[in-house]
């Protein structure tokens, strides 16, 4: 038989569509040619396959190889193909069992040698997978991240030739042996370090507990940095699928997988003068940016207002989303991006604005142009801002105190209160849609006079409005209130004075 089939599959954002491998070998000239709407270096691989093929001690045809790469639609670019591509090809020659490609899917690139090379997004496609009950056969350097799907059946290879002796029930290829059940988190920072503060870690704990964006305001050197990386230490462990999504966007990205710390909070920290493209992603062939990259995890935005401000725009639509989506010319991909932001500045551009030194010398207007860098729509979108003040040199010297708990203690209510709130909407509470907020964010009369009254001080929006009342609600979660009481719901109204 002269048609044979091998089932592979492309990268598509964090999709992983199915590609049918059709190899047909014909009479005429002989010679190999790749259609489907290959790029470059899929068009190369001709060439690669026919090396590897020759040097792994198989024949390779000495006919006319037509390869289709289907849907022909489906833009398809790297060397993932050419194991697939390789295997469609011996078996058209009767090298290889027709039937044996018929429960397998194929990933890797092959070396000249017939060695098989790493590819990204080697987990997308294994998610996918795990829907078509097939084998997944990948590289031996791809099997830590393949070890993290318990439910698919994986084999990992070094060679061509090991591929083939599998097909032929020689050798049986072996499942990754990884252990991916444990974290390694000694090198997390831990909230201890920071002395004082108490205000910020308050602040800090309720953005844990509810998922909220949050803005730390204070002169250099007070330690909102220090707040942000420790911010990780003190969220709730991640599910099994939160760890599995932000790995898939690591895969697809071509970021170093380590097996010890794949269950660990993304934490991703541009500096001020990344483009919009390394924020939401983009290139000829889309990529993931720091917003997904930071997927269930933190964005740190150090010395925000020094952001292009269009930089900063793109922010706003999957703050509120929780996806981004990128289009180009000849293709379109979606990412998810559901991150947490954390930001800092200065209260001024020289930074020592209200400290009673007199150090700052600057002017209301230059203050004014300074905080206007930042827009109003996404402040808006700003759960919390909180003030990082100077702390005195004598509780910098003092000894460790009660109030100077680790990130251990305080990610056991962070955890104990994000609990009651998937109980109660299946959802963290920065992310409670409006009938939700209606229905587990209810007022006493009290309570509803009092944000009255904020509103029209401070000018809050109808979207500020319901971000305040997320904020309570994570305030009251945090006491083990079913309600949200004045207080509560006062110290949520105090995180949005700094929009007034």
């Amino acid at each position: 038989m002269s048609l044979a089939v091998a089932l592979t599959r492309a990268s598509e954002g964090v999709a992983a569509p199915l590609v049918t491998v059709e190899v047909h070998l014909s009479g005429g000239l002989p010679g190999t040619s790749i259609v489907g709407l290959p790029e470059a270096a899929v068009r190369e691989a001709r060439d690669r396959v026919r090396v590897a093929i020759q040097n792994t001690q198989f024949e390779y045809p000495n006919r006319r190889v037509t390869v289709n790469l289907a849907p022909a639609e489906l833009p398809k670019d790297g060397g993932r193909f050419d194991l697939a591509i390789a295997l469609g090809i011996l078996a058209a020659g009767g090298q290889v069992p027709h039937e044996a490609l018929k429960g397998c899917e194929f990933l890797g690139e092959l070396a000249l040698s017939g060695e098989l090379r790493p590819v990204p997004g080697v987990l997308p496609a294994l998610l996918r997978a795990r829907h078509g009950k097939r084998c997944v056969i990948v590289p031996v350097e791809n099997g830590q991240e393949a070890a993290l799907l318990g439910d698919v059946d994986v084999r990992v290879a070094r060679t061509l030739a090991e591929v083939c002796a599998h097909l032929r029930g020689m050798d049986a290829l072996p499942a990754p042996a990884v252990d991916a059940t444990h974290a390694d988190t000694s090198h997390v920072p831990d909230l201890a370090d920071v002395r004082g503060q108490l205000h910020a870690r308050r602040a800090l704990e309720i953005a844990a507990a509810g998922g909220h964006h949050l803005l730390m305001i204070g002169p250099p050197g007070t330690g909102k940095s220090m707040l942000a990386q420790r911010l990780p230490g003190i969220l709730p462990p991640m599910t099994d699928a939160e760890a599995i999504e932000a790995c898939a966007v690591r895969s697809v990205a071509k970021e170093p997988f380590n097996v010890h710390d794949w269950r660990q909070r993304p934490y991703r920290a541009p500096h001020h003068t990344a483009s919009g493209v390394a924020l939401v992603g983009g290139g000829s062939h889309p990529r993931p940016g720091e917003i997904s990259l930071a997927h269930h995890g933190v964005l740190f935005l150090d010395e925000l207002p020094e952001f292009d401000r269009r930089v900063l725009e793109v922010l706003r639509e999957p703050m509120e989303s929780g996806r981004i989506v990128i289009s180009r010319a000849a293709r379109q991909a979606e990412f998810p991006a559901r991150f947490q932001l954390v930001a800092a500045m200065n209260p001024c551009p020289c930074g020592y604005a209200g400290g009673a030194d007199g150090r700052c010398r600057c002017t209301p207007d230059a203050i004014a142009r300074y905080r206007g860098r930042i827009s109003g729509p996404l402040l808006d979108r700003i759960d919390i801002i909180s003030d990082v003040p100077r702390i005195p040199l004598m509780e910098l010297n003092a000894k460790r105190g009660a109030h100077d708990e680790d990130s251990a203690t305080v990610r056991a209510r962070v955890t104990a209160a994000r609990s009651i709130a998937m109980q109660r909407a299946g959802k963290p509470n920065a992310a409670l849609a409006v009938r939700e907020i209606e229905r587990d964010c209810a007022l006493g009369d009290a309570e509803r006079t009092l944000l009255e009254r904020a509103m029209e001080k401070l000018s809050l929006s109808a979207r500020a409005y319901h971000r305040v009342l997320r904020v309570a609600r994570t305030i009251a979660d945090l006491a083990g209130s079913d309600r949200i009481a004045r207080e509560h719901l006062a110290e949520a109204v105090q995180y949005r004075r700094a929009h007034s």
